[in-house]
């Protein structure tokens, strides 16, 4: 068989290596995972139990501290069981394609996973084992905007990271040129300001005070040039795309609001950027030469 038959009747984990980045990501993986229950569409079908077996691998983003052989640092093996057995659950399913994307959906869930393979299989349907394979990624719906035709279009923006320097570079507006002229919307992302933050002994009272000062930063960018519209919220961001206005994102409303907000210190400027250009299925992620980007995301990086 050729190599990608080969995949097509592989394990998951031998697929999502295939297509890992150049940045592997860690895996966990559930296999040969056996469930009776009702499901399927044929009247055949309905009143009998029958057997599915679930292989799902799950790509997670790296730990940012050590582990410390802590199991709560991790995403458990009992997670993946839990979503199948909650999605199963839920209600009477006629379709695999149904319970593969809930599953995968409930995986996603989790903070740490960026990626999951969901492989279902109802055994009892004939000789062999037929079933459904899918792959989903965490990123969520991008913004829709409808075209002068009438048809809807997924939106995409580029999501760039500017240190302090090019914030104060005598040539900032020319750079915001370059960017506006690529035809997509841009959301701008700054670390923390170059003066000093105030400290505190409270790790969640420190994280605002950091997110704030991240927010000030914006500020600052956006004095330096009038097109720099600073937002907050998701639905601030998808107004000011439809309206053609270039984004300064201030991170603390949508960091502290949500469920999946990246489990590293505000002071890592482009982890919170790179989990925007994630949350907002970005095009890519513009970052400058020289600057630390954590691994193990799915997002197209560009160095400028």
């Amino acid at each position: 068989m050729t190599t990608d038959i080969r995949l097509a009747f592989a394990h998951p984990e031998a697929r999502a290596e295939a297509s890992a980045p150049a940045d592997p990501r860690d895996r966990i993986s559930l296999r040969d995972h056996l469930v009776e229950v009702e499901i399927g569409a044929f009247q055949a079908e309905r009143g009998v139990r029958q057997r599915l077996r679930f292989n799902v691998v799950v790509e997670v983003r790296p730990h940012p501290e050590p582990l410390r052989d802590d199991v709560d640092r991790i995403l458990s093996y009992d997670r993946i069981t839990e979503a199948i057995s909650a999605a199963l659950a839920e209600e009477r399913l006629n379709l695999l394609e149904t319970l593969a994307e809930r599953v995968a959906a409930r995986v996603l869930h989790e903070p740490q996973a960026m990626r999951a393979f969901v492989r279902i299989e109802k055994l009892d349907r004939g000789p062999g084992a037929l079933g459904v394979e899918i792959v989903r990624t965490r990123a969520v719906a991008p913004l829709r905007e409808v075209t002068t035709s009438g048809q809807e279009q997924a939106v995409h923006p580029l999501v760039v990271y500017l240190d302090n320097d090019m914030i104060a570079a005598e040539g900032l507006g020319a750079r915001l040129d370059a960017l506006m002229a690529r035809g997509l919307p841009v959301i701008l992302c700054v670390g923390m300001p170059p003066d000093a933050v105030p400290e505190v002994g409270l790790r969640a009272v420190q994280r605002r005070i950091d997110l704030l000062a991240i927010e000030q930063n914006a500020w600052r960018l956006a004095a330096r040039d009038a097109r720099c519209v600073v937002v907050a919220s998701r639905t601030e961001i998808d107004w000011a795309i439809k309206q053609g206005q270039m984004i300064v994102w201030a991170p603390s409303k949508l960091i502290l609001d949500s469920t999946d907000s990246p489990d590293c210190s505000p002071r890592d400027g482009a982890a919170l950027a790179l989990w925007l250009a994630e949350h907002m299925a970005a095009d890519r992620f513009l970052a400058p030469e020289g600057l630390s980007v954590p691994p193990g995301s799915h997002m197209p990086v560009e160095r400028f």
